[in-house]
């Protein structure tokens, strides 16, 4: 099972949080950062989510180094890309616990899909209760995260198919292979 709440009114405060030290981090190790995003579920108002906060940080690829650095610096662990391109995701230290922190190349199709989904969910009220309920319902029998996000999946291509992703976008986001993992956050 995995864990599916109501929405908190409390995320995006948590989400300021996280991005003023992760901006402060980047301002002190001299990365130029494009921008410091809240994706995920988390990020929209009124949508039942595990209670993780997603935070994208958005650099030119050529920051992404210096930018890992900086993380690593404030106790995050290195996972590299986890089968997404361009996007590399950070285990969080304990004192940043129920938070999935990634570096992402700016324009990047990987960048572009976490704020596709994330936009056109606070804008449509009708596929933000259908996401939920197929949320709710796979959170409630899956037995690991993989089968929760597979269990997604669908719904999740409709979202980007409504966000106006191409056909050959949404393909390519859907032969991410990410791999297998145990642990929950994800």
């Amino acid at each position: 099972m995995i864990a599916v709440v109501e929405y908190d009114p409390a995320w995006p405060a948590r989400f300021e949080q996280l991005r003023r030290e992760y901006a402060a981090a980047m301002a002190a190790a001299g990365v130029p950062v494009v921008a410091i995003e809240h994706v995920g579920s988390t990020s929209v108002p009124g949508l039942a989510a595990k209670p993780i906060i997603d935070c994208d940080i958005i650099v030119a690829e050529p920051d992404v180094a210096a930018a890992s650095q900086a993380l690593a610096g404030l106790g995050f662990t290195p996972e590299g890309d986890l089968g997404i391109p361009l996007r590399w995701a950070f285990k969080e230290p304990a004192r940043l616990a129920r938070t999935n922190t990634y570096v992402i190349v700016a324009g990047c199709l990987s960048l572009r899909n976490h704020l596709a989904v994330r936009d056109t969910l606070r804008a449509d009220a009708g596929l933000r209760e259908q996401y939920a309920a197929v949320k709710r319902r796979v959170g409630a029998t899956a037995a690991d995260i993989d089968e929760y996000g597979r269990g997604k999946n669908a719904m999740v291509q409709q979202i980007l198919a409504a966000a106006g992703l191409t056909d050959a976008e949404r393909a390519s986001i859907d032969a991410n292979q990410v791999p297998s993992h145990d642990e929950e956050p994800r």
